[in-house]
């Protein structure tokens, strides 16, 4: 009957954790669409105003180069703002990969909403779940959790964070359990759950009940479903070529010469013609998802407008900006299904009437065949349009896509965007560490204290403590004595910084 007790208090502990972070990770990341959203509108007005005002060209280019200047500073104080975030968030859940919470925090909000808002063909998602995964471990240091109980509640914030980016609570609690953990842990479910649950509210107060890709359509019947197998292989040939220039993207930035946190100028400046003559292509990509069904878009004009998100989108995600590629790979799945929707339709051998059937099995398919997270693509695609009735459709088109990859050699393509970025830390010397030996001071900082309660210097990690010939695995709750021998990790590449922060904190005050 204890055990039964103690187990209640703790699930009701870990639901009003999730509580929290979701209200954080909501309003963080309400913030963020917000601001991108109303920078985007400025920023097409001056696009659009290029070709009619002669002043125009200089005032774009000399914003667009502030903002990569100013971006590149925050990436070259903060590398893990880098990207799509997502990479960063699976490598701290494995162990591979540590940051200051709230150094990241207010850095990937600002170089986002930047980097997004300027037009480039970068989406809001994977900011926001590392937004939400950096609030999530901000709660944790808040109520020290350490180990298990923190990556519990780093992953609720990346669940409340894609929650609130997509008004999706479903999907976004699979991702972290399909994507990051590929486990079903009950601990984990049930507060990214709760977290994405409540952060999904918040953002609905402010923007409305509208699902995010809402769009009219008509149920595909299975005599047509010949059409989604192909456009299932489709998608997964397209897609394993996706995953195989993106992954390339950086080794073509170094032809370039700039420093690695200044290749955003590249594409800051290539958006400017683009944003002239194309504004509605400008963004992740979801504005020209929601006009594909009306607009009756030729096909011949359907390959154009993929070819350009296809290579911009590669140019602006190579660079290294905050921003990701879960909106842009959407927006090329649902112009891959138009395109072979309309072929179908050309060739009259499917009814027009089906026509926005294959955009919304386009988007499913594509990020389920480049992130192999077939169930997530699916509950995603679903909740962002807001209709039940295309489940069918959505599961054959991901699952063809899926094998179509797999037999190609894909792999998921944020797990092979962490390891490539681990292989990147490693020559950057940003990852090696080496072992100091500090001795714990009488009257000391540290004296008396629990490990949670001490400011470490950041790139410090305590992994042994040695007392009266005793070895001591360090926890959050341990307490630090003056005699103590502590046995520390730090950076090689501020070793000097570091040691003098520690020398500080264990000698007398």
């Amino acid at each position: 009957m204890q055990i039964y007790g103690s187990y209640k208090i703790s699930q009701i502990k870990t639901i009003f954790n999730g509580i929290i972070i979701g209200v954080l990770a909501g309003s963080v990341v309400s913030m963020f669409r917000w601001m991108i959203q109303h920078m985007m509108v400025f920023m097409q007005f001056l696009y659009s105003g290029v070709s009619r005002h002669p002043y125009f060209p200089v005032i774009c280019i000399l914003i667009n180069l502030m903002i990569g200047l100013f971006v590149g500073k925050l990436l070259k104080q903060q590398p893990d703002i880098k990207g799509s975030g997502i990479p960063q968030v699976e490598g701290q859940l494995l162990g591979e990969i540590d940051y200051n919470w709230w150094s990241v925090l207010w850095r990937k909000f600002i170089g986002g909403i930047l980097a997004i808002g300027s037009g480039l063909y970068l989406g809001r998602e994977g900011p926001s779940i590392q937004l939400g995964s950096t609030l999530g471990q901000g709660v944790a240091r808040l109520f020290n959790q350490v180990g298990f109980d923190r990556q519990v509640l780093i992953s609720s914030g990346a669940a409340a964070g894609l929650s609130a980016a997509f008004n999706a609570p479903i999907a976004s609690t699979l991702f972290v359990l399909e994507e990051i953990y590929h486990n079903f842990s009950t601990n984990i479910w049930v507060v990214s759950l709760t977290s994405a649950i409540t952060s999904d509210m918040v953002a609905t107060y402010v923007f409305g009940l509208k699902p995010v890709l809402y769009m009219q359509s008509t149920p595909l019947p299975l005599k047509y479903f010949v059409w989604v197998v192909i456009l299932g292989a489709v998608l997964g040939v397209v897609g394993r070529f996706y995953q195989i220039i993106i992954l390339s993207m950086s080794k073509w930035y170094q032809h370039t010469h700039l420093p690695w946190y200044l290749n955003g100028i590249i594409p800051l400046l290539l958006v400017i013609p683009l944003g002239m003559f194309f504004p509605r292509l400008l963004g992740g990509g979801s504005n020209i998802i929601l006009h594909l069904n009306a607009a009756g878009y030729a096909t011949s004009i359907l390959v154009f407008y993929f070819l350009i998100r296809f290579i911009f989108s590669m140019i602006s995600y190579g660079s290294g900006l905050p921003g990701g590629i879960f909106l842009p790979i959407l927006c090329l799945g649902g112009l891959i299904g138009a395109i072979v929707g309309n072929i179908a339709i050309s060739l009259h051998l499917m009814n027009p009437l089906y026509f926005s059937s294959f955009i919304i099995m386009g988007m499913a398919g594509y990020f389920a065949a480049i992130s192999k997270a077939p169930f997530t693509a699916i509950l995603l695609i679903t909740e962002m349009v807001g209709t039940l009735t295309h489940l069918l459709g959505l599961a054959v088109a991901s699952l063809v896509a899926y094998a179509v990859i797999d037999l190609l050699d894909g792999k998921p393509v944020y797990y092979s965007m962490l390891q490539q970025l681990l292989k990147i830390k490693t020559q950057l010397n940003l990852d090696k560490t080496v072992q100091i030996i500090e001795t714990v001071y009488a009257g000391s900082s540290m004296d008396g204290k629990m490990v949670s309660k001490i400011n470490w210097p950041r790139g410090s990690l305590l992994t042994k403590i040695q007392r009266n010939g005793i070895e001591i695995v360090p926890a959050g709750n341990t307490l630090i004595r003056w005699g103590d021998t502590l046995y520390i990790n730090v950076a090689t590449n501020n070793r000097v910084a570091i040691t003098h922060q520690l020398v500080q904190l264990t000698t007398e005050t």
